[in-house]
């Protein structure tokens, strides 16, 4: 009964603080927008503002495992490099300080009535930017009100003389730093942990000397979320994490060598944050992830180098998650401009034409391992479609030539078309899947039908995109696109039929029926928006026909 006593309050304040900080990030993320994503991704061009963006972004989030899974995705994804990313973690860690700090703070008395005014603000606002000041304010109450109940539940354990014989054990490192990395993992939170260390502070249980140690393996614990989020992802990802695994490693052997050396650090940390535990707690967080960082920022590359031993090999060549020819300082010269997203849109068309590629050796030649390259790309296709309308609409504003003006609008065209031929080969690629995971069995006329409606698909396609890519009007591969788009149409129609009166007499091929019929189907639209890329020239012939496009 004892334990029952200390641990369900110990586990409802808990569960009320992870929730009210979950409520305060998310009213943060709400009310800063993509504007938090963007700023990293600014920002992270120069090393000492990529520390300093990975400290707000935190500090905003509330979470250095949220920021750290988010950076591990731009380096997945091609928007960042190792070396961004490193600086970033780092500052990540230093963001996080400011969880602790505000729980130090102890504003336990104004708790209930935040959370009471949070939540009216909640459920009387109608705008949305209200809702989330009163979701931040909300969180924090709540935050608070779970800490009161982990201090009051932990009170008991003072006096009681196992618990305290545990917490002695923690005054040896290895076992603190055990301890914290492990109880951290658990809950997937290093402000957690250090919510939990401020109460058994704060109850009396747990001086600095011991909590420090718990503290510096609760910053290694935090980042196992990081590596499991990249277990799925690049090498170059899983080395990201895996960096932000060594700077908190590395800090913490550096800490607690310095604790135990004889220049009075606990001393330090009492004369600089007052007596109470609780404020010390949260300023060695403070100073433990500073100085690490300070220390370990001059060795970026060789960070990235242990890593790399770590995690061997090398990333296959994979399309970038972002925009490679773009300049927003260039669209001060509107020519320019244009000039770039003509560049950016051609890196659409050759992506979506190796895409096709792709998706056809996926179902010719049973090749499963190319799905996920397919998949990537079709990501890259959609980013730049909404990155190139955007720029679009831009420069279409501006002061431009008659020629330029035709380009653009014409762009807008190309585009949409070289999108939807993406699409088509994802689906082909869904199709292709389907017949290799359940074994179909095409017959000899159906598979000749199928190689022969992807390899004229093929040829219409590189046609079409070498056209594109030409920049000058050919009006005679442009009407061999347009006739081979009518021809292709009716061949795919008498496929079909023929299909159809085989699968009257042949059970195997009403079975592949589906498979068969869409793969034809999704080759004669791509080459439907093969012929709608050239046809986009149209609005432009007089100019083309002037200078080229």
């Amino acid at each position: 009964m004892y334990w029952i006593e200390i641990i369900l309050p110990l586990i409802g304040g808990l569960a009320l603080f992870l929730y009210g900080m979950t409520m305060m990030s998310d009213g943060l993320q709400r009310a800063a927008g993509n504007r938090l994503r963007r700023w990293l991704e600014v920002l992270t061009k120069n090393r000492f503002f990529a520390v300093i963006a990975g400290t707000i972004v935190t500090a905003a989030v509330q979470s250095s495992t949220a920021t750290t899974v988010m950076v591990v995705g731009f380096v997945n994804a091609g928007l960042m490099r190792l070396s961004q990313a490193a600086s970033v973690v780092m500052g990540a860690n230093i963001g996080s300080t400011f969880t602790g700090m505000l729980i130090a703070f102890r504003i336990s008395l104004i708790a209930p009535i935040a959370a009471f005014i949070g939540i009216m603000m909640i459920l009387a606002a109608k705008k949305k930017k209200i809702k989330s000041i009163g979701t931040i304010i909300a969180g924090i109450g709540i935050l608070f009100v779970g800490m009161n109940m982990m201090s009051a539940s932990m009170q008991p354990l003072s006096t009681n003389e196992e618990f305290m014989g545990l917490i002695v054990k923690a005054q040896v490192p290895i076992i603190g730093l055990l301890v914290g990395a492990l109880l951290t993992a658990v809950l997937q939170s290093s402000s957690a942990m250090i919510g939990i260390l401020i109460a058994l502070a704060t109850a009396g249980i747990l001086d600095l000397q011991t909590g420090v140690f718990i503290l510096f393996g609760a910053n290694i614990g935090t980042c196992i979320t990081a590596i499991i989020a990249s277990l799925g992802a690049t090498k170059i990802a899983k080395r990201a994490a895996v960096v932000h695994l060594l700077f908190n490693i590395i800090g913490a052997i550096i800490f607690s060598i310095i604790v135990l050396l004889p220049f009075g650090f606990i001393n330090m940390i009492e004369r600089l944050f007052g007596s109470g535990v609780s404020m010390q707690l949260a300023g060695t967080h403070i100073v433990f992830s500073v100085v690490t960082t300070l220390i370990l920022l001059p060795f970026v590359k060789q960070l990235i180098w242990l890593a790399s031993l770590i995690v061997r090999g090398e990333d296959k060549p994979r399309e970038e998650l972002r925009l490679l020819y773009i300049e927003p300082q260039a669209f001060n010269a509107p020519s320019i401009a244009a000039a770039q997203v003509r560049k950016e849109v051609e890196r659409m068309a050759e992506i979506a034409l190796k895409n096709y590629s792709l998706s056809v050796q996926v179902f010719l030649e049973k090749r499963t391992d190319l799905i996920e390259d397919v998949l990537i790309n079709e990501e890259v296709i959609d980013f730049l479609d909404n990155e190139i309308t955007r720029y679009l609409v831009d420069v279409s504003v501006m002061e431009l030539e008659d020629i330029d003006r035709e380009r653009i609008n014409s762009l807008y065209q190309v585009i949409n078309h070289i999108e939807r031929i993406g699409d088509h080969a994802e689906n082909i690629v869904e199709f292709a899947s389907a017949y290799i995971n359940k074994g179909r069995a095409f017959s000899d006329e159906a598979m000749n039908d199928i190689i022969t409606i992807e390899k004229n698909a093929q040829k219409i396609l590189t046609l079409a995109t070498s056209v594109f890519l030409a920049g000058t009007y050919d009006e005679n591969a442009i009407d061999i696109i347009h006739n081979s788009e009518r021809e292709m149409y009716a061949e795919v129609q008498h496929y079909k039929a023929n299909h159809l009166e085989r699968s009257k007499t042949c059970i195997s091929e009403r079975n592949i029926g589906l498979i068969f019929n869409n793969i034809l189907e999704n080759s004669r639209r791509i080459v439907h928006h093969a012929g709608g890329m050239v046809r986009s020239l149209d609005y432009q012939k007089t100019a083309a026909q002037q200078r080229p496009f």
